[in-house]
């Protein structure tokens, strides 16, 4: 048996709770939070503690906190030598203060409130201080996913920064591409159809060969149609930004 807490109330801590709940072999010990608004609703109120220093020792304290949070969060765990780990992509497994047993415990994935979780499509990207630790941290995330990998700090800081960019941007992109539909009176649903064909030949083909469009074919003519159809000069210049760095590749 896997004994677990979770500290935090966000998106991530959210779906973690859920699933932790109903795994054979992991007991939820306790779950802390500031604000109890996002925890599921059919989390036991006797899980719930309202101060860290109600925190029993357990195999694993999850960290599903802000980055900015983590040093100062783990620093207050007042448990001797107890494993805790992140569940940062961007901080290092050095943000853990306060033990000398570190770990991280990184999903890959974006998470939504609103939108059910398949764990078993999702890498985990783990790290650990020691070899029988990171054992343990392997053992919980292949509760959740076969897709299980030993990332250092250094590697996940650049996969955290393609992330945003393959997730955090094109979704702004999307945002985008919805106030110019909204504006210009046509529905956002039109796209859906071409935004899933865009990601779905990435499974297939590199990012470098799916790419289409008129940058990767240098008509000028569309371009500028595009900049002169395009009055936010925000929206120029991004315009401009990406079809150049499309052309230099």
């Amino acid at each position: 048996m896997i004994t677990v807490s979770i500290i935090g109330s966000g998106k991530v801590a959210h779906h973690l709770i859920l699933h932790l709940l109903d795994q054979e072999g992991v007991l939820l010990q306790q779950v802390y939070a500031r604000s109890t608004k996002n925890l599921p609703a059919y989390l036991p109120k006797d899980k719930i503690i309202n101060e860290i220093d109600e925190l029993v020792a357990v195999d694993l304290v999850l960290l599903a906190v802000s980055d900015d949070a983590i040093e100062e969060v783990s620093a207050a765990i007042k448990l001797p030598n107890q494993l805790i780990a992140h569940t940062s992509g961007g901080s290092s497994i050095n943000a853990i203060k306060g033990t000398a047993r570190a770990g991280v415990f990184y999903m890959l994935q974006t998470f939504s409130l609103e939108k059910a979780v398949d764990f078993s499509k999702i890498p985990f990207c783990l790290e650990a201080s020691n070899d029988t630790d990171f054992a343990l941290l392997e053992k919980l995330a292949l509760k959740f996913s076969e897709k299980v990998f030993n990332i250092n700090s250094e590697q996940r800081k650049s996969i955290h920064v393609a992330a945003v960019f393959v997730s955090n941007f094109v979704n702004h992109m999307y945002v985008l591409g919805s106030e110019i539909c909204k504006e210009n009176q046509v529905p956002f649903d039109i796209l859906k159809p071409l935004i899933l064909e865009t990601a779905e030949k990435i499974q297939t083909l590199s990012p470098q060969k799916a790419q289409t469009g008129p940058a990767v074919r240098k008509d000028k003519k569309t371009i500028k149609k595009h900049l002169d159809f395009l009055v936010d000069s925000n929206l120029k210049e991004i315009y401009q930004m990406i079809t150049q760095s499309i052309q230099l590749k």
